[in-house]
């Protein structure tokens, strides 16, 4: 479903080069999740931008079901859907208008558009604000409405960017229960996120992602085995460690 090989990027800023993401490569098949793991600017969303298109590898290359970013970013976009904590709602628009807005631009016709809005009221409780101004809405509503949002034209592909950052305890809830149902439903995710507690309960596999390089990669079981370490922080941290010690 989603194939990344040897994806690098670098970016030029104030006369010095920045390697962002170094040469790094995996994949992710129907019905799996994917943690992609790592701190703040280890590179974690430059590559989910390479992988929909957004952002130009300087090499490498991301394919979604067969389709490269690079040479049909409209084929790979309309497989894909994102979700993402800085993505914002038309605040005047009401949850119904904007998810009948959004399956219009992927031209997902009006009937089957209605059928995808009601299954996802339902998967996520909007029901009791569904006509109301987006503006209205709490941080909680207004994520189940972009997590609904990012399903109305039923990609085959999500990728999750920070997808529980700000929300609290109920609401990160939700985000469990909405990979849980992508991953019955056969669709390929990928969760970019710092939190690797969180990320151990969600993702069958991993990738530990530091100063733009793939760390470890695999299962728990198979980094637990090739780390000696029982969880992923202890993995990070010894990674970060390492990398700080070569640095210097």
């Amino acid at each position: 479903m989603i194939s990344v090989v040897e994806l690098s990027k670098r970016f030029t800023a104030s006369g010095h080069d920045v390697l962002a993401v170094e040469g790094i490569s995996f994949t992710v098949g129907r019905g799996e999740v994917f943690g992609l793991l790592g701190e703040n600017g280890a590179g974690k969303t430059t590559t989910l931008r390479m992988i929909l298109g957004l952002v130009e590898p300087t090499s490498g290359y991301a394919e979604v079901e067969g389709f490269r970013s690079t040479q049909s970013p409209d084929a790979v976009k309309s497989r894909i859907g994102l979700v993402s904590t800085s993505a914002g709602l038309y605040q005047w628009l009401t949850p119904r208008e904007m998810l009948l807005f959004f399956a219009d631009l992927y031209g997902t016709t009006p009937d089957v558009a209605e059928r995808n809005l009601a299954r996802l009221a339902d998967i996520f409780s909007l029901h009791d604000y569904l006509d109301r101004r987006a503006a209205t809405l709490s941080t909680g509503q207004k994520q189940r409405v972009n997590l609904a949002r990012s399903l109305i034209h039923d990609p085959p592909v999500l990728l999750l960017d920070e997808p529980t950052r700000g929300l609290d305890v109920l609401g990160s809830k939700v985000i469990f229960d909405y990979i849980a149902q992508a991953r019955e439903a056969g669709k390929a995710v990928i969760v970019s996120t710092h939190r690797l507690d969180e990320a151990e309960r969600l993702c069958d596999r991993f990738g530990l992602l530091h100063r733009g390089r793939m760390m470890h990669q695999g299962t728990l079981a198979d980094l637990q085995a090739a780390t000696g370490l029982s969880t992923l922080t202890e993995m990070f941290l010894r990674g970060l460690a390492a990398g700080e010690v070569q640095a210097a």
